[in-house]
């Protein structure tokens, strides 16, 4: 069903029970002055119809909402970030939060809209079309969160610069003098991670350097993706001198990787990471990274949910907030005599 699609009402209920619309509400509301099979027969219906109720604005849930934050996978640095955020804007603005884990199996609107909430906020999670046409009828909005692939219309979204931190990463490791600059990223069909690619690409084409098809290699947010992509990079017969990685786990586990071959990190082999989590400034050595204001997007998230939650609009249908590059340890020029590709 589309968010204009028809809602059903307690007078379909009733008509199609063969009672009156009071009857049904005193079901809807729990009341117990209702007859045994009246209330069988009414509440088959309602879940038949995968009846809700509209969520009401004027009640105390209104002046104190409670969003739904879900997030899919582990509990990483990325993640703890992004919630930090959430909680702290929550606690300032007097909302609560329930954070859980997302399921492959649909998450039911209507078991959350029952639980109270208010709306939804994804933590990089994807939604189907059927996750969405289930929230629309509910009335709850979703706010996505760094999202994976393009949003739908009807969903809300808070992302960050990523083709302009890709460009960068890419033009710092460029004007430190390195040519062979390899791109190690995340699923290949990810937004974020086709963002920082052309940001990577354009970068080295304006500086008229050719990118060997080998040197672009899709993969996984995470350390292992880091660790087989750099092994694959390095052992190329002419390896890149540098590699930007798609975030800062597939950084480190780049680093990790020329470690095991003996190569020392930056004076051999450049590393940049994105993200800027607490992983690259724990790495040894501490990543040079692309900060995404991580704290600041949950934030952003959160005060949208609650302006939706109460009936009003958001400004935007998609924001982006600004990235950086962070200079530490982990890049310096290449090794005098690295030829560049052919």
């Amino acid at each position: 069903m589309r968010p204009n699609a028809k809602r059903t009402t307690l007078a379909d209920i009733a008509q199609a029970a063969g009672v009156s619309v009071a009857t049904v509400s005193k079901v809807v509301n729990g009341r117990g002055d209702v007859a045994p099979h009246t209330r069988t027969r009414v509440q088959e219906l309602l879940n038949r119809h995968e009846y809700l109720a509209p969520v009401s604005r004027h009640t105390e849930a209104a002046e104190n909402p409670t969003i739904e934050v879900q997030f899919k996978g582990g509990l990483k640095a990325y993640v703890a970030e992004t919630l930090e955020g959430i909680i702290d804007s929550a606690a300032e603005l007097g909302a609560s939060v329930v954070v859980s884990k997302a399921s492959s199996a649909p998450h039911r609107a209507r078991d959350l809209v029952s639980a109270g909430r208010r709306a939804v906020i994804a933590v990089t999670s994807v939604y189907t079309a059927a996750h969405l046409d289930e929230l629309a009828r509910s009335g709850l909005p979703l706010v996505v969160l760094d999202p994976l692939h393009l949003p739908d219309s009807r969903v809300n979204s808070v992302g960050a610069t990523n083709f302009a931190g890709g460009l960068a990463a890419t033009r710092h490791l460029l004007s430190l003098g390195h040519r062979r600059v390899a791109y190690l990223g995340g699923p290949a069909d990810a937004v974020c991670n086709q963002a920082r690619m052309h940001g990577y690409r354009a970068a080295m084409e304006a500086e008229g350097t050719p990118v060997p098809d080998a040197y672009v290699r899709p993969g996984d947010f995470t350390y292992d993706s880091g660790l087989l992509g750099a092994a694959a990079l390095l052992d190329l017969e002419q390896p890149p001198t540098a590699v930007f990685a798609g975030n800062d786990e597939i950084a480190v586990g780049v680093v990790e990787s020329a470690r095991a071959r003996g190569l020392r990190v930056p004076e051999e082999l450049s590393v940049v990471g994105f993200d800027d989590t607490s992983v690259a400034r724990m790495a040894s050595p501490p990543l040079t990274t692309v900060r995404q204001p991580l704290r600041e997007m949950g934030g952003t998230a959160l005060r949208i949910a609650l302006r939706l939650a109460n009936g009003g609009k958001a400004e935007s249908h998609h924001i982006e907030l600004a990235t950086e590059l962070v200079v530490r340890a982990s890049t310096a020029p290449p090794r005098e005599g690295s030829p560049a590709p052919g």
